[in-house]
């Protein structure tokens, strides 16, 4: 799997997509869900995976758009 995995953050401006790793965000936008959108698409153009934080910065949700196996290992 892609190590740029893609990351939504609260920002000062209000939601931040964040490349992980990245010091800078790679865009803010005014709602999580924009944010999330954006996140969504880059992440599947690049095959990583999409964390989406909540206002407290803990994960709350993630989505996969990598080759995870099939059946899953485990």
């Amino acid at each position: 799997m892609s190590s740029n995995n893609q990351h939504v953050v609260p920002h000062k401006s209000g939601w931040a997509v964040k490349g992980e790793g990245n010091q800078k965000a790679s865009s803010v936008h005014s709602t999580q869900k924009s944010a999330i959108d954006t996140a969504r698409s880059i992440s599947k153009n690049q095959g990583s995976e999409l964390f989406i934080h909540g206002k407290n910065g803990q994960i709350r949700a993630r989505d996969s758009h990598g080759k995870d196996p099939y059946p899953p290992k485990g």
